[in-house]
């Protein structure tokens, strides 16, 4: 039974973390509609989706704090359930301040996943880097997924539909899973199924002060870069794509559908080599492409594109991995929530910045070298991470099938 388990925990942790990604990144996509149906500018359309971003990062410590304090499974069937419905209110919505309020919402639940999610498949997992990576890549799915799922939802059945569908879908994955646990084919373990030596008192605050700066950065990078691509292709790549939102959507889905299987390649990296080197490498090789990046206005933009998200992503085993390695079990909630309030809420700055850079420079391209500079720092900051001790390893990678 550990074993079905296991594996369920995997499955459902995966597709939560498709939906995170996804229902918070659909408006997105939607606001390019809203601008000819509402006649408002792009810029006032995109402010309405800022207190959802802040919020979905915000709550990640309390999420955590309910996930150490009362149930990790538990948690997760309020996040299905709650980001369906709020999705759902969303499509019905027929005002900006209704909008605004609809994506609140789905901030707000949508929020639980990463404080809750990812400490409970560590916990599960024997091969941590490979369950990460395989969870991580359902990640970049959601992203990739939101821009085409909103775009062929919009244009085939309206704007509302593309909050509306996915809700429902959201909602009933929740059922399942509330029968999966009630059914008892998924057990909560009590410790780690990979344990690892206690580090010392100094790594552990070394690691923190390090791992808040890298993850500040990188979720700069990841959340400034997902919500802002739709707008640089659409602008960037008109002669290339026409008005199409299938198109621009379709490109972007491209970018991270590719750029997400590295996950694999960092988490079998983060199991069989240095966390930390690993870690440092992705971030150093973002430097150059950002540069390139912001001069390419040219179908080779997309290519770019792909590799600058997959750097970006490829680190993340082994940024999740190097948290719990640091992180005692019992304080593992409140860690990734303080994790994720920095990578998504503070990063919501980021989002933040997109509309102001917009509205003053007229497009996107200062964003560029704001993204050179994240990761810049973010390199700085892990080659100062503490390196591992001997007794502090990467775990010996056990047989595949029960992660």
């Amino acid at each position: 039974m550990n074993g079905l388990s296991n594996r369920l925990t995997l499955g459902f942790a995966s597709l939560a973390h498709t939906y995170s990604h996804m229902f918070v990144l659909f408006y997105a996509t939607v606001v390019l509609v809203l601008e000819s149906e509402w006649g408002l500018l792009y810029a006032q359309l995109f402010a309405l989706s800022i207190p959802g971003a802040v919020l979905f990062g915000a709550c990640a410590l309390p999420a955590g704090w309910l996930g150490d304090k009362w149930s990790a499974s538990g948690m997760i069937a309020v996040f299905f359930l709650g980001t369906g419905m709020a999705s759902v209110f969303t499509g019905f919505t027929d005002s900006p301040l209704m909008l605004a309020v609809g994506l609140s919402l789905i901030g707000v639940f949508a929020s639980i996943y990463h404080p809750v999610g990812i400490p409970w498949l560590v916990k599960h997992a024997v091969n941590r880097g490979r369950a990460l990576g395989i969870n991580g890549v359902f990640g970049s799915a959601g992203t990739a997924a939101a821009a085409i799922v909103a775009g062929v939802l919009a244009e085939a059945f309206g704007w509302r539909a593309a909050f509306i569908v996915p809700g429902v879908i959201c909602i009933a994955t929740g059922l399942v899973f509330v029968v999966a646990i009630r059914a008892g084919l998924i057990v909560e373990g009590e410790q780690d199924a990979a344990p690892t030596p206690a580090p010392t008192s100094g790594d552990m605050k070394r690691a923190f002060a390090m791992l808040a700066v890298t993850v500040t950065c990188t979720g700069l990078i990841y959340q400034s870069t997902s919500y802002a691509l739709p707008k640089i292709f659409d602008e960037r790549l008109a002669d290339f794509v026409g008005d199409s939102l299938i198109g621009i959507g379709g490109l972007v889905t491209l970018c991270y559908l590719i750029s997400g299987l590295t996950q694999l390649i960092g988490g079998e990296l983060a199991d069989r080599y240095s966390q930390k080197a690993i870690y440092a490498w992705t971030q150093v090789l973002q430097v150059p492409l950002y540069v390139l990046g912001f001069g390419l206005i040219h179908p080779m933009l997309v290519g770019a594109a792909v590799v600058m998200i997959s750097l970006n992503v490829m680190g993340q085993p082994a940024e999740n991995a190097l948290m719990a390695r640091y992180t005692p079990l019992k304080w593992r909630g409140r860690a990734f929530g303080v994790k994720f309030v920095l990578t998504l809420g503070v990063s919501a700055l980021g989002v933040a910045l997109i509309p102001v850079i917009h509205a003053t420079a007229g497009s996107l391209d200062i964003l560029f070298l704001a993204l050179t500079a994240f990761s810049a720092l973010a390199f700085v900051a892990a080659i100062l991470l503490p390196s591992a001790r001997p007794g502090l390893a990467n775990p010996a990678a056990a047989p595949a099938g029960d992660d």
